[in-house]
C-alpha cells in the first residue's frame, strides 16, 4: 500500500497544476460547465433509497457496453438503483438519452483525494462495477477502504498497457489487489490480469457482442432514405482526427466513376464539426450538418453527421460502413454494431483494442480489413461494383455478431451468486 500512499501524496502535491488543467478543459469546451461542481466531487443529487450499484466506464464505448447489464440488473431487482458514471461530455449526452429508468449519470469526479473520498461517502454504494482499464488508484482505493465490493468487468489489458504496467509492478499489482473479483475481456486478458496482480479472475466472454440493437426513429429514417434515394452512399463512421481527410480523397476518387456518390461522415467528437466541414468546403464540397438539421438534397456530396446518440439511425442509411479509429494507431472503435445491424463492415489496420473481435470475424469472412486510404477506396469500389458480394458478407456480420449475446447471462449469473444483486 506505500504505493498508493505515494501517489496519493503526489496527486496532492501536484493538485493544483491538475486543477488548472481542469480549468483548462472546461474552458475548451471539454468539460460540462452545467455539472462542472461533479468533477470536483460535489454531489447535488441526493442517494436514491435501496440499493445502489454504481458502474463506470471511461467514455462512450465502455458506458455503451455496459447498458445490456444496467438494463439486466434492474429488470432483476426491484430494489436497485444504478448510477453510471464517466469523464467525458460526449459520454454524459449519450447517456442522458441512452439510460433506462431507475439509472442515472454523474461525472467521476478527478482523483483528487478528498474529491473520491467525499464521492464514495455521499453515494454509500453497495456494489461497484468498473469497466475495461480506466484504473484511478484514489477513488478505487476510497472504495474498497469503505468495505465495498468493487469487480472489474470486461476487463482489458492492451499490448501497449502491459507492457507499460510491467515497468511499475509494485504500483500495478496494489491496484489490481483492490479489485474484489475481475472479469477478463478475453482468456488472453485474464491472464494478463493474474500477471500484473490480479487475485480471482474469470473470463466468460466479451459484454460488447452483449449490446442491442441500438435505437432509432423509424418516421426519420424512411424520411432519411427518401432524401438518399437510389443513390450509392457509404458511411465513414466514428472518425478521428486525419480520418475525414481519408475518407474525403475516397470520396473524390469514387465520384470519378459514382458521380452522384453520397458519403456520410460520424465524428467519434461531434464538437469537431466546424473544422471537418471547414476542411470539406475547402475542398470543393457541399456539405449538409445534421447538428443544423439541413436535409441531403442532390447537390449533396458530404452528409455530416456531428450528433449524440444517432447511431442506430446513420448506419441503417448506407450498405457499407467504414469504422473509424483504424486508419490511425488508436486502436479502432466498436465494429460489432454496424455488424449487428447487417452492413458490410471495413476497417484499418489499427483496430488492436478489438484483437479477438476482428480475428473471429476475419475467421468467418465477416468483416475487411484495409492497409490504407487507397485500400479503403479500392475496397468499397469493388462493394459498389459487386453488392451481392458486400450483401454475403453483411450477413455472415450479423450472424457473427451476433452469436454471443448469452455473455450477459453467464456474466450476471456470477454477479448474482456472489453479491447478491
Amino acid at each position: 500500500m506505500a504505493t498508493l500512499f505515494l501517489y496519493r501524496l503526489l496527486t496532492i502535491i501536484g493538485s493544483p497544476l491538475i486543477a488548472g488543467l481542469l480549468l483548462f478543459r472546461l474552458y475548451r469546451g471539454k468539460e460540462d460547465k452545467k455539472r462542472f461542481a461533479e468533477r470536483l466531487g460535489i454531489c447535488r443529487k441526493r442517494r436514491p433509497n435501496g440499493k445502489l450499484v454504481w458502474m463506470h466506464g471511461a467514455s462512450v464505448g465502455e458506458c455503451l457496453s455496459m447498458l445490456p447489464l444496467v438494463k439486466k440488473l434492474l429488470a432483476e431487482n426491484r430494489n436497485l438503483t444504478v448510477m453510471v458514471t464517466s469523464g467525458t461530455v460526449t459520454s454524459a449526452d449519450l447517456m442522458a438519452v441512452r439510460l433506462p429508468e431507475k439509472a442515472f449519470h454523474q461525472y467521476l469526479p478527478v482523483d483528487f483525494p478528498w474529491a473520491t473520498k467525499a464521492f464514495v461517502k455521499h453515494w454509500k454504494p453497495d456494489l461497484v462495477l468498473w469497466f475495461e482499464s480506466d484504473f484511478w488508484p484514489n477513488m478505487l482505493s476510497a472504495i474498497r477502504e469503505n468495505n465495498i465490493p468493487l469487480v472489474l468487468l470486461n476487463g482489458r489489458i492492451s499490448d501497449k498497457s502491459f507492457a507499460r504496467w510491467q515497468k511499475l509492478p509494485v504500483m500495478i499489482k496494489a491496484i489490481q489487489n483492490l479489485f474484489t473479483l475481475s472479469f477478463g475481456q478475453t482468456q488472453e486478458d485474464a491472464r494478463r490480469l493474474k500477471v500484473l496482480g490480479a487475485n480471482d479472475v474469470v473470463s466468460v466472454g466479451n459484454l460488447k457482442f452483449a449490446a442491442t440493437y441500438p435505437p432509432f426513429d423509424l418516421t426519420e429514417l424512411k424520411a432519411m432514405k427518401k432524401m438518399i434515394g437510389e443513390r450509392p452512399c457509404w458511411c465513414m463512421a466514428s472518425t478521428h482526427a486525419n480520418e475525414e481527410k481519408i475518407g474525403m480523397q475516397t470520396h473524390l476518387e469514387i465520384a470519378r466513376e459514382y458521380k452522384n456518390l453520397l458519403t456520410i461522415i460520424t465524428p467519434r467528437h461531434p464538437n469537431r464539426g466546424d473544422e471537418i466541414e471547414k476542411m470539406l468546403i475547402k475542398n470543393g464540397l457541399t456539405v449538409a450538418r445534421r447538428s443544423r438539421g439541413e436535409p441531403i438534397t442532390s447537390q449533396t456530396n458530404i452528409y455530416l453527421a456531428d450528433t449524440i446518440g444517432e447511431m442506430g439511425l446513420i448506419y441503417q442509411l448506407s450498405p457499407y460502413v467504414f469504422v473509424g479509429g483504424s486508419l490511425i494507431p488508436f486502436g479502432g472503435q466498436n465494429m460489432l454494431e454496424p455488424m449487428r445491424l447487417h452492413r458490410a463492415v471495413i476497417i484499418g489496420p489499427y483496430a488492436f483494442n478489438f484483437r479477438e473481435i476482428v480475428a473471429k470475424a476475419k475467421k468467418a469472412n465477416a468483416l475487411v480489413e484495409v492497409a490504407d486510404g487507397a485500400g479503403l477506396t479500392q475496397q468499397l469500389l469493388s462493394f459498389l461494383m459487386k453488392p451481392a458480394g458486400a450483401e454475403k458478407m453483411a450477413t455472415r456480420a450479423e450472424k457473427m455478431a451476433t452469436s454471443e449475446m448469452d455473455v450477459l447471462n453467464r456474466v450476471y449469473d456470477i454477479l448474482h451468486e456472489r453479491f447478491c444483486v
